[in-house]
C-alpha cells in the first residue's frame, strides 16, 4: 500500500516538474506589468499587443503554411514509403528501417546543416521554397515510424483475399488497406505537423531573409529581451497542440467505442 501511495507520489512530482514552467508562463501572460517578478492584475494586453504586431502575424502565416504543406507532403511521401518497406523483407527492409531511423536519431544540427549544404550545392535560393522541403525532409520519418505498426497488425492474407475476390490493387489499396491504417497516418499527419510548428534548427539554417516562422520570431524576441508576448504566444502555441492531441487521441477513443 506503502509503495503504491510512493509511485503516485513520484508520478505526481514529475509531471508537477514537467508542467510547472509552462504553467507559471501561462499564468503571467496575463500580467499587467511587463516583467514576471511582480504580477499586478489580470490583464489581456500582451494578448492585443501580439495579434497586433504585424511580425508576428507574418511569422504566424509562414508557419502554418509550411506546417500545413509539410505535413501533407511527408504523410503522402510516408505512408507511401510505410507500405513499400512493409511489403519487403530481408536484407533490404532492415537497410531501409537503419536508414530511416538515421534522421531521427541524429541530432536536429546535422540534419540542418546537411540539408543547408545541399541547397547551396545546387544552388537554390533560400526561401519559402527551402524551408517546406527541408520540414518535409525532417518530418517524413516520423510519419514513415507512424503507419508502420498499422501496417504490421494488417491480417497477411487480407490483401491476397481481395484480389482474390476480384479487386484491382487500387481498390484493394483505397477500400482495404487505408482504412486499416488510417489511425497511423492521422497520427503521422499529426506528429508532422506538431514537428514542424515547434522547429527552430531545420528553419533557422534553411530559410531565407524574406521568411520567418514563429521559431525564429522567438528567438529574434528573446535576443532583443524578454518580452510578454513571448508568454502569450507560446501559450497560444502550447494550446493549440494540446487541442490536437486531444483531437487526434478523442477520435482514436471513439473508434475503439465503435468497434466495440
Amino acid at each position: 500500500m506503502v509503495g503504491k501511495w510512493l509511485k503516485r507520489f513520484y508520478l505526481a512530482l514529475t509531471y508537477i516538474f514537467l508542467y510547472a514552467p509552462i504553467v507559471f508562463l501561462m499564468v503571467f501572460s496575463f500580467n499587467s506589468e511587463k516583467f514576471s517578478s511582480h504580477f499586478g492584475h489580470f490583464s489581456l494586453k500582451w494578448y492585443s499587443a501580439l495579434l497586433s504586431d504585424d511580425r508576428i502575424l507574418l511569422a504566424l502565416y509562414y508557419t502554418v503554411l509550411v506546417a500545413i504543406i509539410s505535413s501533407i507532403v511527408s504523410t503522402i511521401f510516408g505512408t507511401i514509403t510505410a507500405i513499400g518497406i512493409d511489403k519487403m523483407s530481408g536484407l533490404p527492409k532492415k537497410t531501409l528501417l537503419n536508414i530511416n531511423n538515421l534522421p531521427v536519431l541524429n541530432p536536429d544540427i546535422v540534419t540542418a546543416v546537411s540539408l543547408m549544404t545541399l541547397f547551396i550545392f545546387f544552388k537554390i535560393p533560400f526561401g519559402l521554397l527551402t524551408l517546406v522541403i527541408a520540414h518535409i525532409v525532417f518530418s517524413t520519418p516520423y510519419v514513415i515510424l507512424s503507419v508502420l505498426p498499422k501496417l504490421k497488425q494488417l491480417p497477411k492474407d487480407l490483401v491476397k483475399a481481395s484480389l482474390d475476390l476480384g479487386a484491382t490493387p487500387s481498390y484493394t489499396m483505397r477500400k482495404i488497406i487505408l482504412p486499416q491504417i488510417k489511425p497511423g497516418i492521422i497520427a503521422g499527419f499529426l506528429f508532422a505537423f506538431t514537428m514542424s510548428i515547434d522547429d527552430f534548427v531545420i528553419s533557422f539554417f534553411n530559410t531565407g531573409d524574406d521568411v520567418t516562422n514563429l521559431s525564429i520570431e522567438i528567438y529574434s524576441m528573446a535576443r532583443r529581451g524578454l518580452s510578454p508576448e513571448i508568454n502569450a504566444l507560446s501559450t497560444l502555441m502550447f494550446i493549440t497542440i494540446l487541442i490536437l492531441l486531444f483531437l487526434a487521441n478523442g477520435k482514436e477513443l471513439f473508434s475503439k467505442e465503435e468497434n466495440r
